[in-house]
Parts: C-alpha cells; sequence; structure tokens
C-alpha cells in the first residue's frame, strides 16, 4: 500500500494535531478541559483506553480519538469507509459516543451507530461487512463511573498496537497525512444490525439438539445483553430466569455479572436450575456456575470445549492457547489428554495475536474471555455460553458431573493492592525488596507452584496471584508478597 504521505493528488493534505485540536475548540471552551494534558505513559492499555470519567476520559478527548481513528483507518486501508459504532449502558456513553461520531465524521468517515450492544456484535458486524474499522464505548468489568474506548481494525480484531501508536501520535501533536480533502462524513443510526448479529450466534448450532428442557439463568450485569441475551437463549429452546436485565448506567457491574458471582449462585440453587452464566458489562466475557452452584471459570470452559473440538478433530495439533493466570492443574490436566498449552500475557489482544500466529482454534482466559476462531474472531461471551449450555445438553450429564471429570485445581490466590501513582504502578519491577521477596518465594516453591506479579493494564491496582499445590504456601507466600507491595509500593 502507498503511504498517503507520498500521494500528489490534489485533495490529499497534511493535517497537524493543532488543526485536529480545532474540532474540539468548542467543547474544551465549554467544561474548561485542556486536551493537551495527556499522562506521559501511553493511553492504551491492554484493551484500549480505560479511566475514569471526567478525570483522564472526557467528550474533548473522544472527538481527538474519533478524529485521529479515522485518520489512521484511512491511511491504512487506503480509502474512506464505514466505521461502526456501540456501546454499553453507562451514563457517559452516550456522550463519549457522540463525540468520538463527531471525530470520526470530521475525518470523512461514515458511522454506523448501534446503539446498547455487547462488544463482540461490533467485531462481528466489521468482519462480514464493508466496514473498514469499529469503536466499542465500554470499560468492560469497570464500575459504573469508569468508561472505555476500544477500537477495532478492517477484520474485526482489536486494532494493533502499531496502529494504536499512530492514533496517540496525532494525540500528541505529531504530524500525520490523510486525504479526506473537503468531504466530510455522515452518522446514521443502525440499531436493526444487532439482529444480525443475533442470527449469527444462532446459525452453527442449528443442526445441534435446542436447549428444550434446560432451565438457565442468567446474570446480565445492567449491562449491554440486556436486550438480546435472553431472547437468544429462549429461541433456543431455553427456560430463561434473568437477573439485572434492565440497562441501568448507575448499576453496570455493582456486586453482579461476572465479577461477582454470589447472586448467580444462589439463584441457580433456588429454582433448580441445570446452569448458570454471567456476562461483564459489554458481554465479551462470560463465567458459568453448575447446577450445584459451583463456580466454573474460563479454565474450566476451554478444557472442556477443547475436549469436544479435539473429538472433532476441529483443534490443530490440540493446542489452546491461554495466559500466565491459567491455572496449573488445567495445563498439567490437557497435556495428559495429548493437548498442549501456550500462555500469553494477560490481555484478550495477546491470546488472540498468538491464536492468529500458530493457527491456533480456541484460546481465552481464566476470567472468561474466550475466542474460539470457528465462530468468531474475538471474545464472546453470549456466543461461548450457547456453546456450552449445547455441550452439556448433548453430554447428557450435568455440568457439575463434567467439571468433576475434568481436572482439580491447584490452589491460586489473587489479591489487588490499590496503587494509584501510575508511575510507581508500572514501575513496581524495580523495586529491590518486592523483587527479592518474589525470589525467595519461587526458591521456597520450586515446581510446587507459580508466581506471577503485574501491574494491571485497566485498574490502578497491582496483582498478586499465587499457586501452590496446597492452600497453606498460597496464603503465606500471597501475605508475604502483598505485604512488601503495600509497604513499597502502595498509597
Amino acid at each position: 500500500m502507498v503511504s498517503s504521505i507520498t500521494r500528489t493528488q490534489s485533495n490529499i493534505r497534511e493535517i497537524s494535531a493543532s488543526e485536529g485540536e480545532k474540532l474540539a475548540k468548542g467543547l474544551e471552551q465549554s467544561n474548561g478541559l485542556n486536551l493537551l494534558s495527556l499522562p506521559a505513559n501511553p493511553l492504551f492499555g491492554t484493551d484500549g483506553i480505560r479511566g475514569k470519567v471526567g478525570e483522564l476520559l472526557s467528550a474533548p478527548l473522544a472527538l481527538q480519538v474519533g478524529f485521529w481513528t479515522g485518520v489512521v483507518l484511512h491511511d491504512h486501508v487506503g480509502h474512506k469507509g464505514v466505521v461502526i459504532l456501540g456501546q454499553d449502558s453507562r451514563n457517559s456513553s452516550d456522550m463519549l459516543a457522540m463525540a468520538m461520531s463527531a471525530g470520526l465524521t470530521a475525518a470523512g468517515m461514515e458511522v454506523w451507530h448501534l446503539g446498547l450492544c455487547p462488544t463482540p456484535c461490533v467485531a462481528y458486524l466489521i468482519s462480514v461487512g464493508k466496514a473498514i474499522g469499529g469503536v466499542m464505548i465500554s470499560a468492560s468489568h469497570n464500575p459504573p463511573e469508569d468508561n472505555g474506548i476500544k477500537i477495532f481494525g478492517a477484520d474485526g480484531t482489536k486494532l494493533s498496537p502499531k496502529l494504536q501508536k499512530k492514533i496517540e501520535d496525532g494525540l500528541r501533536g505529531h504530524t500525520l497525512a490523510t486525504d479526506i480533502g473537503n468531504h466530510y462524513g455522515r452518522h446514521y443510526s443502525r440499531p436493526e444490525l444487532v439482529k444480525e448479529y443475533s442470527t449469527a450466534l444462532q446459525t452453527p448450532l442449528k443442526d445441534s439438539p435446542s436447549l428444550q428442557g434446560m432451565k438457565i439463568v442468567l446474570d446480565l450485569a445492567w449491562g449491554a445483553s440486556v436486550g438480546l441475551a435472553p431472547s437468544v437463549f429462549q429461541e433456543m429452546g431455553a427456560e430463561v430466569i434473568c437477573l439485572h436485565n434492565q440497562a441501568d448506567g448507575d448499576r453496570i457491574n455493582v456486586d453482579c455479572g461476572s465479577t461477582h458471582l454470589e447472586i448467580l449462585q444462589a439463584t441457580v440453587q433456588e429454582h433448580n436450575a441445570d446452569l448458570g452464566f454471567a456476562f461483564d458489562g459489554d458481554a465479551d466475557r462470560v463465567l458459568a456456575v453448575d447446577n450445584t452452584g459451583r463456580a466454573v471459570n474460563g479454565d474450566y470452559i476451554l478444557y472442556l470445549w477443547g475436549q469436544q473440538l479435539k473429538k472433532q478433530q476441529q483443534l490443530p495439533d490440540n493446542l489452546i492457547v491461554s495466559t500466565v493466570m491459567a491455572n496449573l492443574g488445567f495445563e498439567r490436566a490437557w497435556q495428559q489428554q495429548g493437548g498442549q498449552l501456550i500462555r500469553t500475557a494477560v490481555g484478550d489482544q495477546y491470546v488472540q495475536a498468538e491464536m492468529l500466529r500458530t493457527g491456533g482454534m480456541l484460546g481465552g482466559e481464566q476470567s472468561g474471555h474466550i475466542l474460539c476462531r470457528h465462530y468468531g474472531m474475538t471474545g464472546d461471551g453470549l456466543l461461548t455460553a450457547l456453546h456450552i449450555a449445547t455441550l452439556v445438553k448433548q453430554s447428557g450429564v450435568s455440568l457439575s458431573e463434567l467439571v468433576d471429570q475434568s481436572f482439580a485445581t491447584y490452589p491460586q490466590l489473587l489479591r489487588n493492592v490499590r496503587v494509584t501513582d501510575r508511575d510507581r504502578r508500572l514501575g513496581w519491577q524495580d523495586c529491590e525488596p518486592l523483587q527479592q521477596a518474589i525470589a525467595s518465594a519461587e526458591t521456597a516453591m520450586g515446581d510446587r507452584g507459580r508466581i506471577l506479579v503485574r501491574a494491571s493494564g485497566t485498574e490502578p491496582v497491582i496483582r498478586v496471584m499465587v499457586e501452590a499445590a496446597n492452600a497453606e504456601l498460597a496464603n503465606y507466600w500471597t501475605d508475604e508478597l502483598v505485604a512488601q507491595v503495600q509497604k513499597h509500593l502502595a498509597d
């Protein structure tokens, strides 16, 4: 592809960051925010730009992100085109979506706004249509006061780090070139397209047994799946009991959804349901609850789905891609089945990249991001839930029996220590006392356990994970490492 910088047509002009800022001038003046007050560290984390609304995230910033996203997408594919825009139910999502659309249309893009929808709906519609990219306004599992901007490329996958950096270069004042001329984009409301995604979820299962006779509880987290998940499961034949099933920007993810399973567990037991599923705010992840009320995380979902695909000879090299958080019990059980497990850094974008590199067809995270390339290009909570429910129905036994027959997890403790100072949080590896404590723990446990300390890419915390052959070891070393983080890095 010839770079737009080298083209000579009369409608090509150099656009500097200062020109882009003029687009947001009215917004700047109206709220007093300074668009140039960006943090020194990169804006893009493991899942787009995410932060508290009114601090990092604002309408002026979203407008400029939209503009530079349009510039970069145009330059990358070589032409203008459609950008799919979706959002979750947060109170700030309308504001940020409209600001993004303003920026995208200023860059000459045609915006198709879906309104409330799951993140994988945006990815799907990009992958099957003529769109050159997409944007989802959501902070996933984060609390209501946060929000985020997730950007997708023309193939429906998360935008590459290279292209994310180009967007950030524009925001930070570097000069980019584009071919917008005097043309401006348009904004269209296209909520009817969500139905195409709904149909696509069910199509691969049309020859499988229906979910008739199954009672399934859905925790929708007051989020993006409230208008879609119940109808999809009902159309598949299930009796559905819904929790937190209204779009509510004040309560999205609050004590519910994939990060808080207690209410779902109690409801499954109360109604003697076959199983339950909990989605996060944008429904790109899911966790399950079996018929006894026991939580079933992403490791078990990957193992069970992997077994099914392996039997169907649809799992090349018997490979599953997961992250450093995957439990040792899962890994060793899968290896005993003749499978192989490749670990990546935490984040579904890294899992996805490794799947594309290796040709892997199944991957995901313990937290519930599950990717199956037979059916989609990104983590999809609804798709995963439908396939797991169908798997249980086909097996003729309960989910609890399937889990009991799979593997036993090593005790694994995960503690989050709040560290709001971004420099200290990202520089945790330079903390000598903490490094010495990690080394001591690794020596003491040997091959009986694992340690993972990392700065979260989505929240102001340092995560300390200890996995050991017994709970006593895991508890002891978790307490030791958390104490070091609190003493030397915490607020």
